[in-house]
């Protein structure tokens, strides 16, 4: 009997034992990223400074199809914990204002005010901005003779236009651009980020939405042309986490804050240029950044 109840007290002690230790244990930090290199490399800069900087552990998801689109919807549930996004992206999407803010400060507040209601947050700005363009082949510009955004207008009938689902499928993106520019494309394709650049290289498109901080408009000789109705404002990057990762993971505020500030648009196309162009490893760019700016040990 005697060793019967010893059992029982083993066995109780052990499941105890056991249970505190479970406590203690967090899960890894699930960060997701559009399709899209720049994002590529953001989350891996989140993702290494977290881990150098903290116990925790992270997962990333990248390259989530449709981005802002379906990336909010999951943060929101508690499938993602942060992802990197862009304000005025965040503004039209997520927040689905009609009529654009102009003043940078005021968006970003009445960001931080309206996320608060969906139990997220924003921990800061990065540093730079990656604005809307408009890009085309170099013989596409020569022919039709295009430098601005009206001259691409009087040319639209006869050319096909390509962008990512987070602008084309929002009534305040490509449809305010036409209508501001008065432009009648031939056709509109709907295609992931990462595709763009392909499509006008092979001539499936003839135009697409890029990026200012984008690798591939030096690498592919194409023409950013000149917005001169000063239609695209400023898309900063920052990043989104939920509220109750930060409370859980009580070291992430900080950790996330150093970003703030840290990365200038040249530093962003530059680390897009080393892995896009020259195909470096993500992570090894993103190291190398980090180390530089005095976050990671050599």
């Amino acid at each position: 009997m005697k060793n019967i109840k010893r059992g029982i007290l083993f066995l109780l002690l052990t499941g105890m034992l056991f249970a505190m230790g479970g406590c203690g244990k967090k899960e890894s930090l699930k960060i997701a990223s559009k399709p899209m290199t720049e994002q590529y490399i953001l989350t891996e800069i989140i993702a290494q400074l977290i881990e150098a900087e903290t116990d925790y552990k992270t997962e990333i998801t990248k390259g989530v199809g449709g981005g802002t689109t379906n990336i909010h919807p999951a943060i929101v549930k508690g499938e993602f914990d942060i992802y990197p996004e862009y304000t005025r992206t965040a503004w039209l999407n997520v927040l689905k204002k009609e009529e654009m803010e102009k003043d940078d400060d005021t968006l970003y507040e009445q960001l931080l005010a309206e996320y608060d209601n969906m139990g997220l947050t924003w921990t800061g700005l990065y540093g730079f901005s990656n604005t809307y363009g408009l890009a085309v082949r170099k013989e596409t510009s020569e022919q039709y003779g295009l430098s601005t955004y009206s001259d691409l207008a009087a040319a639209s009938p006869d050319l096909i236009f390509g962008g990512n689902p987070d602008y084309i499928e929002l009534d305040t993106g490509y449809t305010r651009l036409c209508e501001a520019y008065q432009m009648q494309f031939k056709d509109t394709k709907q295609m992931e980020i990462a595709l763009k650049y392909e499509a006008l290289k092979n001539a499936e498109v003839d135009v697409i939405n890029a990026f200012t901080t984008d690798a591939q408009l030096a690498a592919n000789d194409l023409v950013l042309l000149t917005d001169d109705n000063v239609f695209f404002e400023t898309f900063d990057a920052g990043t989104v986490v939920r509220k109750d990762a930060l409370e859980k993971y009580p070291e992430l505020k900080g950790v996330l804050e150093k970003l703030n500030g840290l990365i200038s648009e040249d530093e962003m196309q530059q680390m897009n240029y080393e892995v896009e162009v020259n195909e470096r490893e993500d992570k090894e760019v993103e190291r190398e950044f980090l180390e530089a700016k005095g976050l990671l040990g050599n």
